[in-house]
């Protein structure tokens, strides 16, 4: 099973750019989480296309539309993983933490975004994964076993 995760795609509008990345990282995936800052109706609809597409508010999701329909944390079951997902708060050096304290350990993974800096890294006894911001040119890839293993690509667009 392959996840793409993409946060603060800051975008008014989905750009031309977007098409390709959408087909060549995006659409493969068997699942896509979104981090939250997709900042317009317009990009969260373009992202709605994917048959397996997970999104959260993030703090510059003003738009009442992404209010109504975006949560500030979700928790999915992706194939064998449990799986949070949320923008994040505080302190840029504490995002991470905070978010794997939110969920805890009854998550397989946590993605968060908020901060534009990758990373995977086990927090609090939690596997956390921050793709980094794909309106700066960057997203992660996690490859699962059949067993729940995972493996972290990060790719740069």
């Amino acid at each position: 099973m392959l996840i793409a995760v993409i946060s603060d795609s800051h975008m008014a509008r989905p750009e031309a750019w977007l098409d390709r990345v959408y087909a060549k990282w995006l659409a493969p995936a068997d699942h896509l989480v979104h981090c939250g800052d997709i900042t317009s109706p317009a990009t969260w609809s373009y992202f709605l296309q994917h048959p397996s597409f997970h999104c959260v508010r993030g703090n510059c999701d003003h738009d009442l539309q992404l209010v109504d329909e975006l949560e500030p944390m979700l928790t999915a079951a992706l194939g064998p993983l449990t799986v949070g997902v949320t923008h994040g708060w505080g302190p840029r050096s504490q995002v991470g933490l905070a978010a794997a304290r939110a969920f805890g350990p009854g998550c397989d993974l946590v993605c968060y975004g908020h901060t534009h800096i990758r990373d995977w890294s086990v927090l609090d006894g939690v596997r956390v994964c921050n793709p980094g911001s794909l309106g700066e040119g960057s997203l992660a890839h996690i490859k699962v076993d059949e067993q729940g293993g995972m493996a972290c690509r990060f790719i740069d667009i």
